[in-house]
C-alpha cells in the first residue's frame, strides 16, 4: 500500500488558513487523486472532509559551483493538497489541545 500523505505543510499562511477557513495543507504523493487524499485524511485524523483541491509545484532549477565546474539539476516536483474539513472538526499537529 502506498503512502498518500507525505507530511503536513506548516507555514504562517497555512496556519492562518487552518484557523480562519478550516483548511489544512499536506504534501501528497504525485500520483494520488482527490478521493484517495480525502480517504487518507479521514482515516488518519478521524475527521470529516468536505473538499480537496490540489496543485503541483514544479521543481526549481538549481546549480552548484565546484572545483570541477558547474553542476546543474532540478529539485523534484511536489504536489500539495488543500483539505477543507467540516466546521466542527480540527486537526491538532502540535498536541496542544487537551
Amino acid at each position: 500500500m502506498k503512502s498518500i500523505l507525505i507530511k503536513p505543510l506548516i507555514t504562517e499562511k497555512n496556519t492562518s488558513l487552518s484557523e480562519n477557513l478550516n483548511k489544512y495543507v499536506f504534501e501528497v504523493a504525485k500520483d494520488s487523486n482527490k478521493i484517495e487524499i480525502a480517504r487518507a485524511v479521514e482515516k488518519r485524523f478521524k475527521v470529516r472532509v468536505l473538499g480537496v483541491t490540489t496543485s503541483v509545484a514544479k521543481g526549481k532549477a538549481k546549480s552548484q559551483f565546484t572545483k570541477k565546474g558547474r553542476f546543474e539539476g532540478f529539485r523534484s516536483d511536489k504536489k500539495k493538497a488543500f483539505v477543507t474539513l467540516h466546521k466542527e472538526d480540527k486537526i491538532d499537529f502540535f498536541g496542544t489541545e487537551a
